[in-house]
C-alpha cells in the first residue's frame, strides 16, 4: 500500500544543533512577559516566577485549533493567563524572534492537541523547556521535530548560540524516541522503519515476571515483526520500547483535518490500513454556531470551524471510514467520541488509541486506551501500530464505602489534590484503580475515574474487568456473556506486580468537593469554602458527566427539588447535555429529560459543547461563575468566567439553590447514590 515510500529520502539530523534566537520566559508576571515582547532579554534566574501547569488550552485555545496549517503560528500562547491578564497576542511570538520558550512544572498538560507544539514550531520556536513535560505533549513535540528538554542549563548555551549535542535533547529516552528525534519526526522515522534503516529493540523480559493487567494487555499486542501480523511477547516491563497493534483508532473533527493533510503529504492518495477499525467523530463543534461570538465570526473562525467538518466528511467518504456525524434533523451529534467508544466499541483487553487525551475513558472496561497526537494517528492509519515505551504504574487503592452524597467525581477530585499527583509523580504513568470501593462502583462511575486519569497526568487509567464488566457489555450490546467473559481471561494484576507507588484512599473519609477555578487539582471540600459562592451558570454534560448513571443522579436530585416546590432560580441559566443518542433515548424512556426540564434545565441534544467553549453553557464575561460536571476548568476552557468542577449531585443541588452547596445539606434532599 505504501511501497512508494521506499523511494522517499530520509536523513538523520546532524549530531549537534546550533540555535540562534531569543529566549522567552513564560512567567506568572504579565509585565515580565510584556517586557520580553518589547525586546528585553531576561537573564535566567531561578527566582523568576515561571508559570506552572501551562495547559494546551492556553498554548492554543480551542478556537485557535479551527486552523490546521501554518496559520497556527500566529497564535501560540494567546490563551496564557499570567496573573489576571493574557499578555500575549496574535503574532507576538513570531514577531519576537524567539527560538526557545521556558516554563515551570507540568508543561503541556491537558488536551492531546498536536496543534499546540505545531503552533510553537510554526512561530519560530525550536526548543521548549520545562521542569517536567506532560507525556502526550512531549511525544507530539518529538513527532513534529520540536526539541524539548527539562535541562535548564541549556538556556545559556542556546542564548550564546553554542553547538549543543543532539543527545542533550534525547536524555534517557528509549531507542524509538531517540530514533524519532534523530530523524526529525515520527513520519520520517516511519519511512526509515519501512526502509529498514532502524530496528526495533528486542524484548527480553522474563516470561515469569509478575505483570499488571495493563502490562499483560500490552504484551499481547506487542508487534514482533512489522512485516507480518506476528504479535505478542511473553511479558513486558517498564522501559521496554516498541509498537503495539491497535484494535481501534479514532479521531474527531479537531484532528482529522490536520491528520488528513499530513497523510496526503506522507502517503499521497493511498488508502488507510484496515478502515474497519478506524472511526471518525463529529462531536466537539456541533454546537459552535450557538455559542461563537460575533467578533470571532467576523474573524472568519466560524467558517474555519465549518471547514474542519467539511474536510473530515470528505476524507471519510474518500477513504471509506465510518463517521459518526451530525444529527440530520436538529443541532447536535450522534455522540461524544468517548461515550460512543465505551458504549458501542471497546472490549476488555483491547488497545484503543484516540486523538483526545480523554481516551482513557474506556479503561473502565479493562482496555489500555490512551490519547495520541496527530502524527501518531497518521502513522497508525498506515501501520495500525502505535509506539510505546511501557510506563510504570501507580496503583490507586480505594477502600471503604463513600458517605451519602459522595460519588466518583468527588473521589477523583480528592485524588487530584494528593501530593503524589500535585508533585507530578503520576505524569506518564498508568493509573490502576483497585479496592473494594472500585468493585462496588457501577461501570459508568468507574469511567469517571479512568476518564480523568488525563487530569492526573497519567498515560491512561484502567480497572481490571470483572463480572460487572461482563454483564454491562453483554447487556448493553446484546452479546453473549460467555464471549465477553472469555475476553477477560487472565486480565488481572498478578500478585507481586510492580508499582512505582501506591496511593491509599479511604472513600469513607472523602467529602463532597469542588475544584476551584483554574485547575482540576484545586480541590477543596465544600464544607471548607469560606464564602457563599453564587452561580450564574450550570452545565452538566461532557464525556465525564453525560453517561447513563450521571443522568440518573441529575434526574433524582431534580425530582426531589420539584417535589419540594423548587426549581432553578431565574438568575441562573442551567443546561444539561447528553453524551450520545443512546444515552438520550435511554434517559427519555425513564423521563429524566422531563424531570430536568421541570426543574428549570434546558436539555440539549448530544455533543461536547460548553466543555470546549463551543456550545450553550459557556460564560461570556469574567465575572460569571459556573459549576459544572466537566473534567477541566483551565483558564478560558469554557469561556472567560470562573468554573468550579463538581459531582453530578453537587451540580444539580447547587443549581436549585443558586449557589454552591453540597447535596444533602438541604431539607428536601434524600441522598441517593448512583446505581450499581
Amino acid at each position: 500500500m505504501l511501497e512508494h515510500l521506499l523511494e522517499t529520502e530520509v536523513t538523520k539530523r546532524p549530531s549537534t544543533v546550533r540555535l540562534q534566537g531569543r529566549i522567552l520566559f513564560l512567567t506568572e508576571d504579565p509585565d515580565l512577559i510584556r517586557r520580553q515582547l518589547a525586546g528585553d532579554d531576561l537573564d535566567w534566574d531561578p527566582s523568576i516566577p515561571l508559570r506552572d501547569d501551562i495547559s494546551t488550552d492556553e498554548i492554543t485555545p480551542g478556537w485557535v485549533c479551527y486552523h490546521f496549517d501554518e496559520k497556527l503560528g500566529e497564535y501560540p500562547y494567546v490563551g496564557l493567563l499570567c496573573g489576571d491578564e493574557r499578555p500575549i497576542g496574535r503574532n507576538d511570538i513570531r514577531n519576537g524572534g524567539f527560538v526557545c520558550s521556558v516554563s515551570g512544572k507540568r508543561r503541556g498538560k491537558g488536551s492531546s492537541r498536536e496543534a499546540s507544539p505545531y503552533a510553537e514550531r510554526a512561530a519560530g520556536l525550536r526548543v521548549v523547556i520545562g521542569e517536567n513535560i506532560e507525556r502526550i505533549y512531549g511525544e507530539n513535540c518529538a513527532n513534529i521535530g520540536l526539541l524539548a528538554s527539562t535541562d535548564f542549563s541549556l538556556i545559556e548555551k542556546i542564548r550564546r548560540g553554542e553547538e549543543i549535542p543532539l543527545d542533550a535533547f534525547i536524555g534517557d529516552a528509549g531507542r524509538i524516541q531517540r530514533d524519532i528525534i534523530e530523524y526529525g519526526g515520527l513520519l520520517d522515522y516511519a519511512v526509515a522503519r519501512l526502509k529498514g534503516l532502524v530496528s526495533l529493540p528486542a524484548i527480553s523480559t522474563a516470561a515469569e515476571r509478575p505483570q499488571t493487567v495493563a502490562e499483560k494487555i500490552m504484551a499481547r499486542h506487542w508487534v514482533t515483526d512489522a512485516a507480518s501480523d506476528a504479535l505478542g511477547v511473553p511479558a513486558v516491563k517498564p522501559g521496554d520500547t516498541g509498537f503495539l497493534r491497535a484494535d481501534l483508532r479514532f479521531s474527531h473533527e479537531y484532528v482529522t483535518p490536520m491528520a488528513s493533510t499530513f497523510w496526503e503529504d506522507f502517503a499521497g492518495d493511498a488508502g488507510l490500513n484496515d478502515t474497519a477499525s478506524i472511526v471518525f467523530f463529529r462531536d466537539h463543534l456541533a454546537f459552535l454556531d450557538e455559542a461563537i461570538t460575533e467578533e470571532r465570526k467576523a474573524a472568519g473562525l466560524l467558517d474555519a470551524a465549518h471547514a474542519l467538518h467539511d474536510r473530515q466528511r470528505a476524507f471519510a467518504a474518500a477513504k471509506g471510514v465510518r463517521l459518526h456525524g451530525e444529527l440530520p434533523d436538529r443541532t447536535g451529534s450522534e455522540g461524544i467520541c468517548h461515550i460512543m467508544v465505551q458504549d458501542r466499541y471497546a472490549l476488555p483487553g483491547q488497545i484503543i488509541i484516540g486523538s483526545d487525551s480523554h481516551t482513557p475513558h474506556s479503561g473502565a472496561l479493562g482496555c489500555v486506551a490512551f490519547g495520541v497526537g496527530t502524527s501518531a494517528i497518521v502513522n497508525a492509519w498506515a501501520t495500525r501500530d502505535v509506539r510505546l515505551e511501557v510506563p510504570e504504574s501507580i496503583r490507586v487503592h480505594i477502600t471503604g464505602a463513600p458517605s451519602p452524597g459522595v460519588v466518583a467525581k468527588d473521589l477523583i477530585l480528592d485524588l487530584l489534590r494528593h501530593p503524589t499527583v500535585k508533585s507530578g509523580e503520576a505524569i506518564g504513568r498508568i493509573i490502576e484503580f483497585t479496592g473494594e470501593a472500585i468493585e462496588a462502583m457501577s461501570i459508568d462511575e468507574r469511567v469517571t475515574l479512568t476518564n480523568m486519569a488525563a487530569e492526573v497526568g497519567g498515560f491512561t487509567g484502567i480497572v481490571a474487568p470483572d463480572g460487572k464488566t461482563v454483564e454491562w457489555i453483554a447487556g448493553r450490546r446484546g452479546v453473549s456473556v460467555d464471549g465477553i467473559r472469555a475476553l477477560c481471561d487472565g486480565l488481572y494484576s498478578d500478585p507481586g506486580a510492580e508499582y512505582a507507588a501506591t496511593i491509599e484512599m479511604d472513600a469513607s473519609r472523602v467529602e463532597p468537593l469542588v475544584a476551584a477555578p483554574g485547575d482540576p487539582g484545586n480541590g477543596v471540600p465544600i464544607s471548607a469554602l469560606d464564602e457563599n459562592i453564587g452561580l450564574d451558570l450550570v452545565f452538566i454534560g461532557s464525556c465525564t458527566g453525560s453517561k447513563r448513571t450521571d443522568f440518573e443522579m441529575y434526574a433524582a436530585v431534580a425530582r426531589e427539588a420539584v417535589a419540594a416546590g423548587l426549581r432553578v432560580p431565574d438568575s441562573v441559566r442551567a443546561y444539561a447535555q447528553y453524551g450520545s443518542v443512546d444515552v438520550e433515548a435511554w434517559s427519555r424512556e425513564r423521563g429524566h429529560d422531563r424531570a430536568l426540564r421541570d426543574a428549570g434545565f434546558e436539555v440539549l441534544a448530544p455533543g461536547c459543547g460548553a466543555c470546549i467553549n463551543a456550545g450553550p453553557g459557556v460564560s461570556t464575561s469574567a465575572e460569571q461563575v459556573t459549576i459544572s460536571s466537566i473534567n477541566r476548568n483551565f483558564p478560558g476552557r469554557s469561556g472567560p468566567g470562573r468554573v468550579y468542577l463538581a459531582s453530578p449531585l453537587t451540580c444539580v443541588a447547587s443549581a436549585i439553590e443558586g449557589r454552591i452547596v453540597a447535596y444533602g445539606s438541604q431539607a428536601w434532599s434524600k441522598l441517593p447514590g448512583p446505581s450499581n
